[in-house]
């Protein structure tokens, strides 16, 4: 039986097919060259920025929890994920100061969304409605340490 020639129709969709693993290769390896996970680097890739501060690993760690998202305990304020966060950095700040360690920090969310803080059982809406000023200065550059992250 003798060979027969291969339709031109394959061939057309044979060489369309290559064309375009070509190009969505040579797309994949331009992505990769932008993201430089072994050069130094204080800016994150967009996809590890969910990557929770090292303050919350340490306490969900040291909780025997593993890695989470947030560190939550029974008996806190219902809080929303980046409250939490916010609260394993202040807490980790508390502790690093003897003068503050006599501080209690809780973060809530309030039903409209925003932050509740309870200093010792007191509540207060919002962390400038807190009247020791060095204790603000510490929750306001926890959150600024919690945006960085």
């Amino acid at each position: 039986m003798p060979d027969s020639p291969v339709p031109v129709s394959i061939l057309v969709v044979g060489v369309i097919v290559v064309l375009i693993v070509v190009v969505l290769f040579a797309l994949v390896a331009i992505q990769a060259r932008r993201v430089k996970l072994i050069a130094p680097s204080d800016e994150k890739p967009e996809w590890m920025r969910d990557m929770p501060p090292k303050e919350t690993l340490a306490a969900s760690q040291a909780d025997g929890e593993g890695i989470q998202v947030f560190d939550y305990h029974p008996g806190e304020a219902v809080a929303s994920p980046f409250a939490e966060q916010i609260e394993d950095v202040v807490q980790a700040k508390l502790a690093g100061d003897p003068e503050m360690a006599k501080y209690k920090v809780d973060l809530g969310t309030r039903p409209d969304g925003g932050l509740e803080v309870s200093v010792n059982g007191e509540k207060y809406d919002g962390i400038n409605a807190i009247p020791d000023e060095k204790l603000k200065k510490l929750l306001h550059e926890a959150v600024a340490e919690w945006e960085k992250s």
